[in-house]
């Protein structure tokens, strides 16, 4: 292909992608955007190269790109975006969600998402799975963490508009509260998640999280949710459907300390944070 019709090429191609809005795309998406235009669908791969090269493209990770701010209209693409094309299916979950909803100040170091598919990055060549069992994608120096889920979890996800230009998936509120219950060791232990709901308890529609637990399935899951609505006064027609999922022997408050403290025999929990909340 020679330079002038690559530069004609180029300009089309990029034309195709302002013309249908998108800032990130594939190879695939490429190619039927070629029927647009006057580029041959054995050329795109190559052009894509040169595009690379060139600047006026970037690529996020094998067969996915983006138009960079200059070919963008000096537009960034927002890493929720790129979070959630370069691994499919997925959604912004996490320390992402919780600071996207308004549940923590704390601003996140990397971006979270959870997927039901199985990931495989660079970095877990040669069976190098990362100790903490979250896959890494390093893009312009921000860190992408996938938690890989069940297809079962994957659930409680709705769309939104994180920008003018971009609509993302992202966990909702009580989908990302029940992430609390669900890894307290990624949020500080029990201590943390419960301070967390009660100050938001307001903002939460109570039965809808409680339909999430139970359809998570889980019972050491369950019986921390409703140890935790329970304390907190709220109306037992509320966790009661909690309290239906039978529980063989005590479950831990929190995972992450030490197995003491005082049983409750209604909820089977043993509350070995005593004195801290």
């Amino acid at each position: 292909m020679k330079g002038n019709k690559r530069k004609t090429y180029s300009i089309q191609l990029l034309t195709a992608l302002a013309m249908e809005g998108k800032f990130i795309f594939s190879t695939k998406e490429a190619r039927q955007l070629s029927d647009k235009t006057d580029i041959p669908k054995q050329y795109v791969s190559s052009l894509l190269m040169n595009m690379v090269r060139n600047g006026l493209i970037k690529r996020l990770r094998q067969g996915i790109y983006t138009r960079t701010e200059v070919t963008a209209g000096n537009i960034e693409v927002h890493s929720f975006s790129i979070a959630t094309y370069i691994i499919t299916p997925s959604a912004i979950s996490h320390w992402s969600a919780l600071h996207y909803h308004g549940f923590t100040e704390q601003i996140p170091r990397v971006i979270n998402a959870f997927t039901s598919k199985k990931v495989v990055t660079p970095g877990m060549r040669g069976n190098n799975v990362p100790s903490n069992g979250r896959q890494a994608w390093i893009i312009d120096d921000i860190r992408y963490e996938y938690i890989t889920v069940k297809k079962d979890h994957f659930f409680g996800i709705e769309d939104i508009w994180i920008d003018e230009f971009s609509r993302i998936p992202i966990t909702d509120k009580e989908r990302t509260i029940l992430e609390l219950f669900i890894s307290p060791r990624m949020f500080g232990g029990m201590g943390e998640t419960i301070g967390i709901f009660k100050h938001h308890i307001d903002s939460l529609l109570l039965h809808k999280l409680v339909k999430y637990a139970c359809q998570y399935g889980k019972i050491s899951v369950a019986r921390r949710l409703g140890w935790t609505l329970d304390k907190t006064g709220v109306s037992e027609s509320i966790y009661a459907p909690l309290l239906k999922m039978h529980a063989i022997g005590y479950h831990l408050l929190d995972p992450t300390r030490p197995n003491k403290g005082k049983c409750d025999k209604h909820w089977m929990i043993q509350n070995n944070l005593v004195g801290e909340i």
